[in-house]
């Protein structure tokens, strides 16, 4: 059986009992799992290194250990496996030759970050790294300009300015929350529209990893802006009042509650 762990960080109980019964743990790098595993007291499986390097090679070593009746857990060295981490190919070739394998949930930066940004949630694409350099980043974010959903990218400190630039340029004056070092000491969620985060953070470098959630095309825009009103209005014809509508909408939805609440008020008061 193959298991996938989530974040190194943030360990369950259940990842916990995964990793003391398994037979054998792959991990992007074993001396860092092998750290985690002594914080956790557990004792020392034997430890196979894969990483984008490695990966298909080592995939068919553990797939025969699999088959041999053992148990394999992957562990990423932080958020979650095969999440822009090593792991597709394993579980792939696993499913290919029909054996078991389950998950078990751990912090991911997309959904985190997607929390965090206060943009629509009720429909988002993961887009991972955009491309480096300028030409190819601006042919993707075209390809993704019409995507009637939130997007969401991972991006390195050093292309951030550039990145947000090169999104404004193609998507527009959006929405977007830039989300740094998910969990950690300096986490931080700084929201606006995608040229004044560009000028901010050219003129403002930062470190650390970083998530940018970018807001859907104004249409969509709009029909989220639709659907408010219809669920305000159907909470309110209820009897429900104005803050109790807004609660309830916003947990539905996931807007936050204080556009929902002003949402609500107009709509009680046409």
């Amino acid at each position: 059986m193959a298991t996938p762990i989530g974040n190194l960080g943030d360990i369950s109980l259940r990842a916990r009992t995964v990793l003391a019964q398994a037979d054998a743990i792959a991990c992007e790098d074993t001396r860092t799992t092998a750290k985690l595993l002594t914080l956790l007291g557990l004792p020392f499986n034997t430890l196979i290194a894969c990483h984008d390097h490695n990966e298909a090679r080592a995939a068919l070593g553990l797939i025969e250990r699999i088959k041999n009746g053992q148990s394999v857990a992957l562990v990423s060295d932080a958020g979650a496996p095969l999440i822009s981490d090593p792991g597709y190919g394993l579980v792939d070739l696993a499913r290919a030759n029909g054996l078991m394998v389950t998950a078990v949930p751990g912090p991911s930066a997309v959904i985190a970050a997607l929390q965090l940004s206060g943009l629509p949630s009720d429909r988002f694409l993961f887009a991972g790294f955009p491309p480096a350099k300028t030409t190819a980043r601006k042919q993707t974010l075209r390809e993704l300009a019409q995507v009637p959903s939130t997007l969401i990218f991972f991006e390195s400190p050093n292309r951030l300015a550039a990145s947000l630039a090169d999104m404004a340029a193609v998507l527009g004056v959006r929405m977007a929350a830039v989300v740094r070092e998910l969990t950690k000491l300096y986490e931080e969620t700084v929201r606006g529209t995608l040229p004044d985060l560009a000028q901010r953070y050219r003129s403002h470098p930062v470190k650390g990893e970083i998530v940018v959630v970018v807001a859907p095309p104004a249409g969509q825009a709009a029909d989220d802006a639709d659907d408010l009103d219809v669920r305000i209005k159907a909470a309110l014809a209820r009897g429900l009042g104005v803050r109790d509508a807004a609660a309830l909408v916003a947990a539905e939805t996931g807007h936050p509650r204080r556009l929902v609440y002003a949402r609500a008020l107009l709509a009680a008061q046409s």
